[in-house]
C-alpha cells in the first residue's frame, strides 16, 4: 500500500483512484439548511476575558444587544475593517472583526480611563 495520499479531485476524468482510496465525502440528507450554516457563520462569540470584563461590570448581553453588536461588525466587516470598536449604547465592545470576536466590554463609568489602541474603525450601532 502506498504511504501517499492520493486527491480524487487531482486525478484526470475517467482514472480510476487507487485501491483503498476511501469514496468522496457526500451530503447527508437532513443536515442543516444553508440560511442556518450563513446565520451561524455571522454570530458574534466571546473570548473568556470579555465574558469576565462583561460579567464583572454587568454588561447587558441579551439578545437586542447582541442583534444590534452583530449588525455594528458586519457593517465593520462589510467596510474592511480588521479591529473596531463598536458603541452600543453605554457599552463600548471592541471587536476582532475578521474573528468576529469580542475581545473585551466596557461600560461607561470605565470608558472614562480606557484608551483604544490598534483599532481602525468605530461603529455606533
Amino acid at each position: 500500500m502506498s504511504l501517499v495520499e492520493h486527491n480524487p479531485a487531482l486525478l484526470r476524468p475517467g482514472a480510476l483512484a487507487p485501491a483503498g482510496t476511501p469514496a468522496p465525502a457526500t451530503t447527508v440528507p437532513g443536515g442543516p439548511a444553508f440560511a442556518d450554516v450563513m446565520r451561524g457563520r455571522h454570530a458574534v462569540r466571546f473570548s473568556s476575558h470579555a465574558l469576565q470584563r462583561a460579567e464583572r461590570r454587568r454588561i447587558d448581553l441579551g439578545p437586542v444587544t447582541l442583534a444590534r453588536l452583530s449588525d455594528g461588525v458586519e457593517r465593520a466587516a462589510g467596510k474592511g475593517a480588521r479591529a473596531s470598536v463598536v458603541f452600543v449604547d453605554s457599552t463600548a465592545f471592541v471587536v476582532s472583526v475578521p474573528n468576529r470576536t469580542v475581545i473585551t466590554a466596557v461600560d461607561r463609568e470605565h470608558m472614562k480611563q480606557q484608551v483604544f489602541t490598534n483599532i481602525d474603525s468605530a461603529v455606533i450601532a
